[in-house]
């Protein structure tokens, strides 16, 4: 069942599925990004801005995560300065590099997620194991 939520943004406002929403950038300063579905069109909700969006949002993010963990598809990635929620469903491609990292692009958009097995371990083995159990294929 689809998750409408409104938003304003940039003095506009939208009505939104969420559900349709691929995927959610932390940033440390707070500020939550995420993409319109079917465009590369960037959302950015600031607390300090938003605040009651702000929290529909991370309502939305602990919902979803909450529920969706367990099935594997959800995962956390922590990039630099950013954490990203993203739905492995809605990815198209992988790229596994002779040093072990794995990159895919987010739906929509030209951002490049980077996987470290260092670094996110347990978001590596995630998506490993969403490839294999997906594809049939596994990343060595």
């Amino acid at each position: 069942m689809p998750y409408w939520m409104k938003i304003f943004y940039e003095r506009k406002e939208y009505v939104i599925n969420f559900d349709r929403v691929n995927a959610f950038c932390y940033e440390k300063n707070g500020r939550v990004t995420f993409w319109l579905p079917d465009s590369a069109i960037p959302i950015v909700i600031n607390p300090q801005n938003n605040l009651e969006d702000y929290q529909k949002v991370l309502k939305y993010l602990e919902q979803v995560t909450d529920v969706e963990v367990d099935s594997g598809h959800w995962v956390k990635i922590i990039d630099g300065k950013n954490e990203y929620v993203v739905n492995l469903h809605c990815i198209s491609s992988f790229c596994q590099e002779p040093n072990g990292r794995i990159t895919f692009w987010l739906p929509d958009g030209t951002i490049p997620i980077v996987i470290n097995p260092s670094n996110n371990p347990d978001s590596y083995q995630k998506v490993l194991q969403f490839v294999k159990n997906t594809t049939g294929y596994s990343l060595s």
